[in-house]
């Protein structure tokens, strides 16, 4: 389960991330609390363009962001990132702390941190790959959703206590110090140790991450699952904070909310580090989960049943997105792989500037529950699309040997521009035949004819 962090690089990268993102679901707790209750009055509508406002710049530059990916130094790329995002919780701590911020101005920020993150997140995901080699980075995709939901388990709840205790813009300001420990494990790296592909470049590759995709139906459904999870299933700020205003909880119970979903999520996240590969079907089943955990959470009758619905519902969706991340990235051309996981992440947080207005306009029209029981529907359509896609792919048949039994054939990578030669390892080496010259025959050496009538063979 834990194979990857026998390399230094990930090791230290681990730590640095688990850090990193404590304060960034800080800050994302405090900033929906801000906007719902001091911007305005428990305005959930308000939320949704928030988020639509941050998520819309990876879906719009997903060309310009996987190309820059690929083309420049990953680890110098995110070091800047890093930085940006640094002096912007500076800025927003500072004018909330004064008393100055502003629904527009707060709409400004949700913006420009949505332009950093457009380039932050493709980076963040090809480089995982850069820090093991090939055979485990499955591996380490799944710790790193691990790390990720860690610091969601822990986060939120910090988030809540300190806005009870200090205000929100203390949380903002906290988040600016954590981003240190992302730029620290960066400067600690061995860059020698890294397993860089070479970056092929310019304006004319820009849409070879898109022609890629087109010919690979089985990530194109993949991203039709996520699309569709990503716009209307995963707008948790917006369900936890409304119910929870519903139950008559504060931003304490807000944030334990956040906490029951990171329960959920980091043992799916640590079961899927288990595994040896991503599946397509579990990328299935993990949405048809999500479907059955928000349909449970519709009925929930109070505070502690919705929240026991959470954690189920963190397992579905941390269960697919990691085997979908980690399919996308060990079935995917690596010199192309910056720019086919910036169009994951655009289709993933690209759909919410489509589903999260929608999503608030129907918690604030007809409540929170119609709004999960429509991520409930929006979900059992992915997942139907999953099934449909496997059944008429002819990919399902049945076991050669076992009558009841059927099986899934896997997907191989698809190359469309030569592929950079691997590492040596002793794997390699036992799997890759060698083609031998033909034997030289001495000169002057006599061919022998083939008998016309050879005799059979005792």
């Amino acid at each position: 389960m834990f194979r990857s962090l026998s390399v230094y690089n990930y090791r230290v990268w681990f730590v640095g991330a688990l850090v990193s993102n404590i304060g960034a679901w800080m800050q994302a707790t405090a900033q929906n609390w801000v906007v719902l209750t001091e911007l305005t009055a428990n305005d959930a509508a308000a939320m949704g363009v928030t988020m639509a406002l941050q998520f819309a710049p990876p879906l719009l530059l997903v060309g310009v962001t996987g190309w820059v990916a690929d083309r420049f130094d990953r680890r110098k790329l995110i070091m800047c990132t890093q930085g940006a995002m640094l002096l912007l919780a500076v800025t927003i701590g500072i004018l909330l702390v004064t008393g100055v911020m502003t629904l527009p101005l707060m709409f400004v920020f949700a913006l420009a941190l949505g332009l950093i993150t457009a380039f932050d997140n493709p980076a963040r995901q090809a480089f995982v790959s850069d820090l093991v080699a090939r055979e485990n980075a499955s591996n380490a995709v799944a710790l790193n959703a691990a790390s990720f939901n860690t610091a969601r388990l822990i986060g939120p709840a910090v988030a809540g206590l300190m806005i009870v205790v200090v205000g929100t813009g203390w949380v903002f300001l906290v988040n600016a110090v954590t981003f240190l420990g992302m730029i620290a494990a960066l400067l600690l790296m061995r860059p020698h140790e890294l397993v860089v592909h070479h970056r092929r470049g310019g304006p004319a590759r820009l849409a070879d991450g898109f022609r890629y995709v087109a010919k690979r139906p089985d990530l194109v459904v993949i991203f039709a699952m996520v699309f569709l999870l990503g716009a209307f299933g995963m707008n948790f700020p917006i369900f936890a904070s409304t119910m929870a205003l519903e139950f008559g909880r504060g931003a304490d119970g807000f944030g334990l909310l956040s906490s029951f979903v990171a329960i959920g999520s980091l043992a799916g996240a640590l079961l899927a580090a288990r595994r040896d590969r991503a599946r397509m079907r579990v990328v299935i089943l993990g949405a048809g989960g999500f479907a059955v955990a928000s349909g449970l959470s519709v009925v929930a009758p109070s505070y502690e049943t919705y929240a026991a619905t959470l954690v189920l519902t963190g397992f579905c969706v941390v269960t697919m997105l990691t085997t979908a991340n980690g399919y996308v990235q060990t079935t995917t051309d690596p010199a192309l792989r910056g720019r086919v996981l910036a169009l994951y992440m655009a289709i993933l947080l690209g759909g919410t500037p489509v589903g999260a207005p929608i999503v608030g306009a129907v918690a604030e029209e007809l409540g929170p529950r119609v709004a999960i029981g429509l991520a409930a529907v929006v979900a059992f359509i992915a997942c139907g699309v999953g099934v449909t896609w496997t059944l008429a792919s002819g990919r399902l048949h049945r076991h050669e040997t076992k009558r009841f039994r059927l099986t899934l054939d896997e997907t191989r990578p698809l190359a469309t521009v030569p592929a950079e030669p691997e590492d040596f390892s002793d794997e390699i080496a036992g799997t890759t035949p060698i083609p031998l010259p033909p034997t030289e025959r001495p000169r002057g050496a006599g061919r022998t004819r083939p008998d016309p009538h050879p005799r059979p063979s005792a």
